[in-house]
């Protein structure tokens, strides 16, 4: 937990010799004492990273045969990560086909982070899930940026095929505070790909799925719900 301290300055002004109220011309007693205040701590009320990563979806909400990826799951522990400003580039909308996508809205990651992501055997369907929480109102600035980027990746160019994305975006009601979803598609692919990106409260809940044949689109659902529902239940204990 990275936080600013004000206490060493505040007690240093605390201790400046009583001799200069006395060259005043009022009583000593009328001076009045400073005390310390304790920094505001914007972490309050956060989830951490190992908190969060209790409300990811378990296995048995993916469909049978996909398993866990080794290098694919982290979290953020039980430290906070210092806020990073957004960036203003243009969204490099290739990353809508990869896991943490939420990073094309400009920003880096929340405050605390829990990810992962499961396969199929041949590895070539993929459910991913994260959680960011965000300080103050940012998590609905992140709502904002992602749904500015569907326009701006309207159309894209893939990494592996070199073959033209088409994106869809559209918001989805029912789900958390707000929510919005992406879904690509291409010529050259045998299945599309479904992004749900859900705010509730400060949390920022991002899919991905190629699972099925409907471009993920029911299995992205699935677990989004489940994973605002473990949200849900976490914050209220």
């Amino acid at each position: 937990m990275r936080l600013s301290s004000r206490v060493v300055s505040l007690l240093a002004v605390a201790a400046l010799p009583l001799a200069l109220s006395a060259c005043s011309s009022g009583s000593s007693s009328d001076t009045a004492s400073a005390k310390p205040t304790k920094a505001k701590n914007t972490n309050a009320g956060l989830l951490t990273g190992t908190q969060l990563k209790g409300v990811l979806a378990p296995a048995s909400v993916v469909p049978a045969g996909f398993t866990a990826e080794a290098d694919g799951s982290s979290d953020s522990g039980g430290e906070f990560v210092s806020a990073s400003t957004r960036s203003t580039a243009k969204p490099d909308c290739t990353r809508l086909e990869a896991t943490s996508w939420i990073q094309v809205s400009g920003y880096k990651g929340g405050a605390s982070f829990a990810q992962n992501d499961y396969v199929n055997q041949d590895k070539t369907e993929e459910v991913a899930q994260e959680v960011d929480v965000f300080r103050g109102d940012t998590a609905k600035t992140v709502m904002k940026s992602l749904e500015s980027v569907a326009k701006e990746c309207a159309s894209f160019t893939d990494t592996d095929a070199h073959a033209t994305v088409k994106v869809a975006g559209r918001s989805t009601a029912g789900l958390g505070d707000e929510a919005y979803t992406m879904t690509l598609t291409s010529g050259a692919w045998e299945n599309g790909t479904t992004l749900i990106a859900t705010r509730s409260g400060n949390a920022v809940v991002t899919v991905l799925s190629t699972a099925g044949s409907d471009d993920g689109a029911a299995i992205a659902k699935k677990v989004t719900v489940r994973v605002l529902g473990s949200l849900k239940d976490k914050s209220a204990a």
